[in-house]
C-alpha cells in the first residue's frame, strides 16, 4: 500500500517478509500484526497473521511505500532517522470487554545504505522487547545485532527488504556529496554545583552545534540524552555507540549495530589536554569523578554545495562552538520566561585538521568555558548562541522539542526554522497511533522537558574553569574534504618532470668477453715475461751491451722452458684462444678437409697477433693517470669531500667525474656532485645533477628533497610540492622531508597544510627519540648487567685471595685489607667525575634537524628560513642548538665575526663540546688568527667528547704547526690523520714534517703514499724532487720537477727552495771540481753542469 499522497521524489518500498522466533503470551495460539513508522508518520499496518506454534514464525508478506523528497533536508533525515517496525500481539477477547493488544517487540531499519549508492538491500533485524531493562541488559540486548549471523533459536528477528525505484543519489551527486558524523561522548570533571539538587524535576543535559547542510542552509544538532553517572570507575572500553531519537525507541534499539568506541591513547588525540602534564589529571577525572555520558552518534548528509561550504567555513574559521547546558526546564519555557540558559558553557572544537589531505576524522578532549558572546564572536566569528536560537524557535512553535537528538534546518541568517508544520502534524497523529508502551517512552522525555525550573541565578559560570571540565567529541567525514594524492599519481608527476634514464646497455656479449679475456691474459703474460727478464739480466737489462738481442732471446726461451713457465703460460692462454674460436669466430664443428683447417688456422693466427699487439700497447702505456683506477669508491668520495672543505673545487669535480664513470647507476654520486655545485653557487648545474640522480633512481629521497629545495629557491612551488610530497611518501618517517614540505606551505601562506606537515614532522621526531631512548636504555641495562657480573667475579676472586692471605701466618692481614678497602672506595669517585664532565647532548627540533640537512648540502637560503622558524617556534629563546647552526650558516657565508659571536654565546652553556671548539677554530683559521685557531683545535682534540669529524681539524692544526716550525707536533698530528682517514693531504703533511726533520727516507715513503692517492698534486712532486736532489738522484729529480711544473706548482716557497738547493749543489760540485787539476776539473765541471741543468 502507498501511504503518501505526494508523488514527487524517490519512491521507497519496504517489504517485511517474515518474522522468526516470535514468542507470544500464549504459546499455543498467537495472532500478530505489524506497524511501520518513519519520522513520526505511520506508513501502514499489516493484516493480522497467525504465528506458527511449532516454528514460532509468521509470514507477514507486508509491503508499504512512501515518497522521499530529494532535498538535502530529507536526505539528512534518512541518514540518521530509522524506520521503526512494531510487532503487536492480539490478546484473547473476554466477555463484554474490548480486544486487547500487547507489543511483542520493536525493530529498527537504518536507511543509510540508500545514501551510499545502493538500490536494494536485505536486512535481518533484531526484534527487541519493550520492557525496560538495566543498563547491562540493554547493552546485551543491543549486541544481538552481532549475533544475527550466528543465528540462534531464541532470537526474535524480522526479515526486511528495502528498495527504491531510482537511485537516491546519482553517481555525480554521490561523488560530490559527503556524510558528516558527529559523536558526543562524555563530559568529565563536572562542576561541584552539578551534584547539588535543584528541584523535583529531573535534569536534561544538552549539547548543541551548528553544521552546514547546503550552500545556503545550516542545520542544528541537538544531543539531549546525556546521562549523569557517578565516578569510581572508567567508561567501559569497546562500549557501543547510541542512536539519536532514543525517546521513540525501546531500550534495546538505542544502540547502533557494529559501532563501538575504540580505545585511543591520549597523545594520539587531536584536541586539547594531550600533554604529559594533562594525562594525570585526565586519568583521575575519568576514573574517580562524576561525568555526563551521551555516547550518541548522529549522521548529517551534505550535498555538493554543503560540502563546498563546509570546506570554506573551516578555512575561514577552524573553531566550531559546541554549547553545553544543564536544565530542568524546556527550551521553550526558558525563552518564554526570558531566563538565562542555566550552566551555559561552550567548547571550541578545532576542525582545521579536516582540511589536511586525506584526513577525515577529528577526535579529542576540549575544555568547556563559560559561554560569552564576546568570546564566541572572537573565536568562532558567530554572534548568536545556538541554544538561545533553539529556545526562541521552540517558543515560536508553541511546543517544546520532543525528540532527544534532532537536527533542525535553517538559512544562513539562522533566525527561523524551515517550516516543519507537516512534520509536527504527523508527529501528533503518530503519537495517537502509537502503542501504549511506546507512547509512554516518548512522553517521559516530553514531561521532563515541560517541567518548570526553579529560580536559579547563573552565578556559577566560572565553575567550568575551576573544575577544568572537558568534553570528548568526535567529528568524522565519509570522504576527506581534501583528497590525498596517491603514491602512483605523485610518481607519475615526478616522472613527467624528470623522465627516468633509459637502462644502460647490456654488458659485452660473449664474443666481446672472449676478446677481453684474451687481452687480459696477454697482459698477464707480458708482466711475467718482464719479471723473468729482470731475474736474468737485472733491472737495467735494456741498456746492457754485453750480449745481442738474439742472445738474450735465446737465453730467455731456455730459462722459460727450464723453469716450466712456458708451459704454464701456454696452458693459461689456451682457454682464452678456445673461447675466441667458439664465441668470436662461431666455429664449433670439426674440420673434415685439411685445406679448410689450414685456412682457418691462418686466419686465427692473424687475428690473435692483431689482438696481441692491441693488448701490449694497452699495458705498455706510460700514462701516469692510469694509477687512479686503484682508488676505491669510498676513497674517492672522501677525497672529493676533502677537496670541497679545503676549497680545491676543480679537484673535487675530477673526483666526482671519476665516481660517476665508475658507477653510472649510483644516484648518490650525482647527489653529492649537485651539493658541490650548490656550494659554489652554480645552481643550474646543481639542478642538473639532482635531476640526473632522480632520473637514475626515481625514489632517491635525498635528491627529491634537494630538487624541491632548489624549486623553492626559484619559486617553482608546484614542482617543489610534487618533489617534497613524493619524498614524504617514499619515507614517511623522514622528519626533514615533512619539515621542508611545511616550510613550502608556509611560504605560500597555506597555514593549515603547513601545520599538518609540521605536526607530522614533530610526531615522527618524537617516535624517533622514543626509539633511540629505548635503545639507549637497553644498552645501559646490558652494560650494568655486564658490570654486575664483572664485580661479582672480582668479589669472588678477592674473597679467595683474602681467605688465602688470612691463612698465611707471615702476612700482615690488616694493612692489605685496608688497602683493598681504600682502593674499592677510590674507584667510584673517579667514575663520577668522568660522568659529570661528559658533555650534555644538544636537544633537537624538527627545524634543527632540517637545518643540519640543508647545511650539509649548502642550501643556505632555505636553511636561514628554517632557522627563523626555529626562533619563532621557541618564542625567541636562542637555544644552544640554534646558536650552533646559526654559527655554521654564518661560517659558510664567510661571516666569521658573527659566527665567532654565536659560538661564544653557545659556549656559555656548553663549553666542553668538542664540535663547538672545532667550529670556533675554523672561524679563527679562516680569519687568519692562527694562535686562537691553534688553541681551539687543541681543546677540541683534547676534549672528553669525541669529534664528529676530526679530519679537517687535524689537517689545519698540522698546517699551523708546520708554519710555526713545530715539526714534531706536526708529525704527531699528521700521523693521527693518516691513521684515521688517510688522504693525499695527510701524507703530504706527514712527509713535509719528516722532510723538515731531515728524515728523508720516511719523508720519501710518505710522499710516495701521497702520490699513489693523487698523482696530480704538484707539491708532492716538488718534495720528491727535493729529496732526489739531496740524495744525488739528479735524473729522477729532473723528472719529478717536470711533473711539478706540469701540474702548475704555485707554492712560491717551494720554488725558491728548489732554486736555492740547485744553486747550492752546483756551487759545492764546482768547488770540488776546481780543487782538482785544471784539465780534468774542467771536464768534470762540464759533466756536473750538464747533469744539473
Amino acid at each position: 500500500m502507498d501511504t503518501s499522497e505526494n508523488t514527487t521524489g524517490t519512491k521507497m518500498t519496504l517489504k517485511i517478509s517474515r518474522g522468526n522466533n516470535l514468542q507470544g503470551k500464549k504459546a499455543d495460539s498467537c495472532q500478530t500484526f505489524l506497524r511501520v513508522e518513519f519520522d513520526g508518520t505511520v506508513l501502514g499496518e499489516s493484516d493480522k497473521k497467525q504465528v506458527d506454534p511449532v516454528e514460532k514464525c509468521v509470514d507477514f508478506d507486508f509491503t508499504c511505500s512512501f515518497h522521499c523528497p530529494n532535498d538535502a533536508r530529507a536526505l539528512s533525515d534518512i541518514s540518521h532517522k530509522p524506520i521503526i517496525l512494531t510487532v503487536t500481539e492480539l490478546l484473547p477477547e473476554e466477555k463484554k470487554v474490548e480486544a486487547r493488544t500487547a507489543v511483542l517487540g520493536q525493530a529498527v531499519v537504518d536507511l543509510l545504505p540508500l545514501l551510499q549508492g545502493q538500490c536494494t538491500f536485505l536486512s535481518t533485524v533484531a526484534l527487541n522487547p519493550v520492557t525496560r531493562s538495566s543498563a547491562k541488559e540493554i547493552q546485551n540486548s543491543s549486541s544481538k545485532q552481532r549475533l544475527i549471523k550466528d543465528f540462534k533459536p531464541q532470537l526474535s528477528t524480522l526479515e526486511v527488504c528495502v528498495s527504491v525505484s531510482d537511485l537516491v543519489l546519482s553517481e555525480a551527486e554521490l561523488s560530490a556529496s559527503n556524510l558528516l558524523t558527529v559523536t558526543v561522548e562524555t563530559a568529565y570533571s563536572l562542576p561541584e554545583s552539578w551534584m547539588l539538587p535543584s528541584g523535583p524535576a529531573p535534569f536534561t543535559y544538552t549539547a548543541a552545534l551548528e553544521v552546514p547542510l547546503t550552500a545556503e542552509k545550516d542545520q542544528v544538532l541537538l544531543f539531549c540524552e546525556g546521562q549523569f553517572k557517578a565516578g569510581g570507575h572508567r567508561e567501559e572500553k569497546g562500549r557501543q555507540r547510541k542512536r539519536p531519537h532514543q525517546a521513540l525507541l525501546v531500550p534495546g534499539n538505542h544502540f547502533l549495530p557494529d559501532a563501538f568506541f575504540q580505545a585511543e591513547p591520549i597523545y594520539e588525540e587531536d584536541g586539547e589536554l594531550t600533554g604529559l602534564e594533562d594525562q594525570e589529571f585526565r586519568n583521575e577525572a575519568e576514573t574517580t569523578k562524576s561525568r555526563v555520558s551521551w555516547d550518541t552518534e548522529m549522521h548529517c548528509f551534505l550535498d555538493a554545495g554543503g560540502t563546498t561550504r563546509l570546506r570554506q567555513t573551516i578555512a575561514e574559521n577552524r573553531l566550531w562552538p559546541v554549547e553545553i547546558m544543564r536544565s530542568s526546564a524546556s527550551l521553550a519555557k526558558i525563552a518564554e520566561e526570558n531566563l538565562e540558559i542555566p550552566f551555559h558553557g561552550v567548547a571550541f572544537v578545532d576542525v582545521g585538521r579536516l582540511l589536511y589531505p586525506g584526513v577525515s576524522h577529528v577526535r579529542g578532549a576540549y575544555s568547556i568555558h563559560p559561554f560569552s558572546e564576546v568570546e564566541l564572536q572572537k573565536k568562532a566569528k558567530r554572534s548568536v548562541s545556538v541554544l538561545k536560537e533553539q529556545a526562541r524557535d521552540a517558543a515560536d512553535l508553541g511546543k517544546p522539542r520532543a525528540v532527544s537528538a534532532a537536527g533542525s534546518n535553517k538559512g544562513k541568517a539562522g533566525k527561523h526554522l524551515d517550516g516543519n508544520n507537516k512534520g509536527a502534524r504527523d508527529s501528533k497523529e503518530a503519537a495517537k497511533k502509537q502503542p501504549h508502551n511506546q507512547s509512554r517512552i516518548a512522553s517521559s522525555v516530553t514531561d521532563s522537558l515541560t517541567e518548570h525550573e526553579l529560580p536559579h541565578v547563573n552565578t556559577e559560570r566560572n565553575t567550568y574553569v575551576e573544575a577544568r571540565t572537558y568534553i570528548i567529541i568526535e567529528i568524522a567525514l565519509e570522504k576527506p574534504l581534501v583528497p590525498k594524492t596517491s603514491p602512483e599519481e605523485l610518481a607519475r608527476r615526478v616522472k613527467e618532470l624528470i623522465p627516468p634514464r633509459p637502462p644502460l646497455p647490456a654488458g659485452p656479449c660473449r664474443a666481446e668477453r672472449a676478446v677481453l679475456d684474451f687481452r687480459r691474459q696477454i697482459g698477464n703474460m707480458e708482466t711475467m715475461v718482464f719479471e723473468q727478464c729482470n731475474e736474468l739480466f737485472g733491472t737495467r737489462w735494456e741498456d746492457s751491451v754485453d750480449c745481442s738481442w738474439k742472445q738474450k732471446q735465446t737465453e730467455l726461451r731456455g730459462a722459460l722452458n727450464v723453469s716450466g713457465r712456458y708451459f704454464t703460460y701456454k696452458e693459461q692462454l689456451k682457454h682464452a684462444v678456445v673461447r675466441i674460436v667458439r664465441d668470436k669466430m662461431q666455429h664449433t664443428e670439426p674440420f673434415g678437409n685439411p685445406q679448410e683447417l689450414q685456412a682457418f688456422v691462418s686466419k686465427l693466427y692473424v687475428y690473435l697477433v692483431e689482438e696481441m699487439h692491441i693488448a701490449v700497447n694497452e699495458t705498455s702505456s706510460d700514462d701516469v693517470s692510469n694509477e687512479e683506477i686503484h682508488l676505491s669508491v669510498s676513497q674517492l668520495r672522501h677525497f672529493a669531500r676533502e677537496a670541497n672543505l679545503t676549497g680545491d673545487y676543480q679537484q673535487a669535480v675530477r673526483y666526482y667525474q671519476e665516481l660517476v664513470v665508475r658507477q653510472p647507476s649510483e644516484p648518490s654520486h650525482k647527489f653529492e656532485w649537485g651539493s658541490h655545485y650548490v656550494l659554489t653557487g652554480d645552481y643550474m648545474r646543481a639542478k642538473e645533477c639532482f635531476h640526473d640522480a632522480v632520473s637514475i633512481q626515481q625514489a632517491h629521497q635525498p635528491s627529491l628533497m634537494m630538487c624541491g629545495v632548489l624549486a623553492m629557491m626559484f619559486e617553482h612551488y608546484k614542482e617543489a610540492q610534487t618533489f617534497l610530497e613524493r619524498a614524504t611518501q617514499i619515507d614517511p618517517t623522514s622528519v626533514v622531508a615533512w619539515t621542508l614540505l611545511g616550510l613550502l606551505h608556509e611560504s605560500q601562506n597555506e597555514s593549515i597544510l603547513a601545520e599538518r606537515s609540521l605536526l607530522e614532522a614533530q610526531r615522527q621526531l618524537r617516535a624517533k627519540e622514543a626509539k633511540e631512548q629505548t635503545q639507549r636504555e637497553e644498552v645501559k641495562k646490558d652494560k650494568e648487567k655486564d658490570k654486575e657480573e664483572t664485580n661479582e667475579k672480582e668479589q669472588q676472586e678477592n674473597e679467595e685471595k683474602s681467605s688465602l692471605a688470612c691463612q698465611s701466618p707471615t702476612v700482615d692481614q690488616n694493612p692489605k685489607c685496608a688497602d683493598q678497602d681504600a682502593g674499592a672506595q677510590e674507584k667510584p669517585p673517579a667514575q663520577s667525575v668522568s660522568s659529570r664532565s661528559a658533555p650534555s647532548k644538544v636537544s633537537s627540533t624538527i627545524y634543527t634537524e632540517t637545518v643540519q640537512f640543508l647545511l650539509q648540502n649548502n642550501a643556505l637560503q632555505i636553511a636561514e628560513q628554517a632557522l627563523s622558524q626555529e626562533l619563532l617556534w621557541s618564542l625567541g629563546d636562542r637555544s644552544v642548538s640554534y646558536r650552533l647552526h646559526l654559527a655554521m650558516l654564518q661560517l659558510l657565508r664567510a661571516d666569521y665575526c658573527s659566527a665567532v659571536a654565536s659560538l661564544r654565546e653557545a659556549m656559555l652553556n656548553s663549553n666542553q663540546d668538542a664540535d663547538v671548539w672545532a667550529l670556533l677554530g675554523h672561524c679563527h683559521y679562516l680569519q687568519g688568527a692562527i694562535s686562537d685557531a691553534q688553541e681551539s683545535y687543541e681543546r677540541s682534540l683534547n676534549s672528553l667528547q669525541q669529534l664528529s669529524d676530526s679530519h679537517l681539524v687535524l689537517l689545519r692544526l698540522g698546517s699551523i704547526y708546520l708554519k710555526q716550525r713545530k715539526f714534531e707536533k706536526a708529525k704527531v698530528v699528521y700521523l693521527q690523520a693518516c691513521e684515521r682517514s688517510p688522504s693525499c693531504l695527510t701524507w703530504l703533511g706527514l712527509g713535509t714534517a719528516f722532510y723538515r726533520l731531515d728524515e728523508l727516507s720516511l719523508a720519501e715513503e710518505a710522499f710516495t703514499n701521497a702520490n699513489h692517492l693523487n698523482n696530480q698534486n704538484a707539491e708532492v712532486w716538488a718534495y720528491l724532487s727535493l729529496i732526489c736532489l739531496r740524495s744525488g738522484r739528479h735524473k729522477e729529480a729532473e723528472q719529478f720537477y717536470k711533473y711539478a711544473t706540469r701540474f702548475n706548482l704555485q707554492n712560491e716557497s717551494l720554488l725558491k727552495e728548489f732554486s736555492e738547493l740547485q744553486d747550492q749543489l752546483l756551487v759545492s760540485r764546482l768547488d770540488s771540481c776546481f780543487g782538482a787539476s785544471s784539465e780534468a776539473g774542467c771536464k768534470y765541471a762540464n759533466t756536473v753542469y750538464e747533469d744539473i741543468f
